[in-house]
């Protein structure tokens, strides 16, 4: 996408295809349509401007890819292409919002996990195909033809574009979450994202808002609330990484620490504890204290105790390590390290070993820190966490 255009456009794709699909229930071949309109978009705007009404121009010329690839099937289209003519179908400035709807059905359950993730990003989160396979360290061509499987599969589940009803959305309720999650995290490490974690803050709202009473649903908008909160100290101004516990706090968004916080104290205790609100609680005690110094590492450790139960996974276990650390000593978090080793889960990816080296550090074993800090410099994709890394690594020669 032309970068002047890239968030505008971004934000009305899942707008404009689930306004589509709602209207001619074709996913497959809608979401074939918006990328054309996107690509037009892209083509147009820069010399003519942005349309006065944005996301009624894609849909327009999305219904024109549609009837164009309708009018090419023959009579086995006319149906449809009649339909798509129809003026009382054209678009309308007071269309819904069908992102949500949009997203439900691409957690449909006939699609496999990593299927689900990647169309959600596709559609919903408006990413390129290139940008998902590089994220899922695959080829293009694979991620492609993969997004067409999940597509030809939903087509072939008799899908349909509505909300799901109560007893459908409790079964795909957990695979959304998980969804929103990933893509939270995805603009949230990623710098260059920063859109993709306001669109799952927005997401998240509207689900909240749709099952109030789910506690794992607030508990994961206020994760985010309490997370994202902190997104103006992360770095400083050159760009450069600003960890945790050297970040400027009078830089969080103490507003969003607020709501988040008021969500935990409404739903905790109320039913049962699930995975998103242990860490939105361990993320409370991070806002809550007023210094690195004074953060409840103990408090912290006993959630994290509670999190391995709940959800085991080698990134909780990463971070128990921490934690074990600022309790127990930076021997102690190693050893907890140590139970990673033989982990393939995170054999490609930095975190292991920048932890190891802080850890390293801390336990006053500068040559083995800095040799782990150049490890993960080397093995991370960011150019932030290259620099920080790099520059931790120089500081202990």
């Amino acid at each position: 996408m032309s970068e002047p255009f890239e968030d505008l456009l971004r934000q009305l794709a899942p707008q404009v295809l689930g306004a589509l699909v709602r209207r001619y229930r074709q996913f497959d071949a809608c979401e074939d349509a918006v990328q054309e309109a996107l690509l037009a978009a892209t083509r147009q705007w820069p010399a003519d401007g942005v349309p006065e009404r944005p996301r009624a121009w894609l849909t327009t010329v999305a219904v024109r890819v549609l009837v164009d690839h309708w009018r090419s099937d023959s009579a086995r289209r006319r149906r449809e292409v009649t339909v798509a003519l129809d003026p009382t179908h054209q678009p309308s400035a007071g269309e819904p919002d069908d992102t949500l709807v949009l997203l439900f059905l691409c957690c449909h359950p006939a699609l496999s996990p990593p299927s689900q993730l990647a169309l959600t990003l596709r559609a919903v989160g408006g990413l390129s195909t290139a940008q998902i396979a590089a994220a899922f360290l695959v080829p293009e061509a694979t991620m492609t033809q993969r997004i067409r499987r999940a597509k030809q599969r939903i087509r072939e589940a008799g899908a349909r574009f509505e909300t799901p009803t109560p007893a459908e959305r409790a079964g795909r309720l957990a695979v959304v979450l998980h969804v929103l999650y990933l893509l939270f995290n995805e603009g949230y490490t990623n710098f260059t994202r920063v859109d993709l974690a306001t669109e799952a803050i927005r997401l998240t709202r509207l689900l909240h808002r749709l099952v109030p009473f789910e506690t794992e649903v607030a508990g994961l908008l206020a994760l985010m609330l309490l997370t994202n909160a902190r997104r103006a100290a992360r770095t400083d101004v050159d760009g450069s990484l600003v960890p945790l516990a050297d970040q400027c706090r009078d830089r969080w968004d103490r507003a969003a620490v607020a709501e988040g916080q008021r969500l935990l104290t409404r739903i905790l205790g109320t039913g049962p504890v699930g995975q998103y609100q242990i860490q939105a609680a361990i993320a409370a005690l991070h806002d809550e204290a007023p210094t690195a110094a004074d953060t409840d590492w103990l408090q912290i450790l006993a959630l994290y105790d509670v999190l391995v139960q709940v959800a085991p996974g080698p990134m909780v276990t990463l971070s128990r390590a921490v934690a074990v650390a600022m309790v127990h000593g930076p021997a102690a978090g190693l050893g907890v390290l140590g139970t990673l080793a033989a982990d393939d889960r995170l054999s490609h990816s930095h975190r292991l070993e920048a932890v190891r080296a802080h850890l390293l550090e801390l336990a006053g074993e500068p040559g083995a820190a800095r040799e782990s800090y150049l490890n993960a410099a080397r093995m991370t994709a960011s150019l932030p966490e290259q620099r920080y890394l790099t520059h931790r690594a120089a500081l202990l020669r």
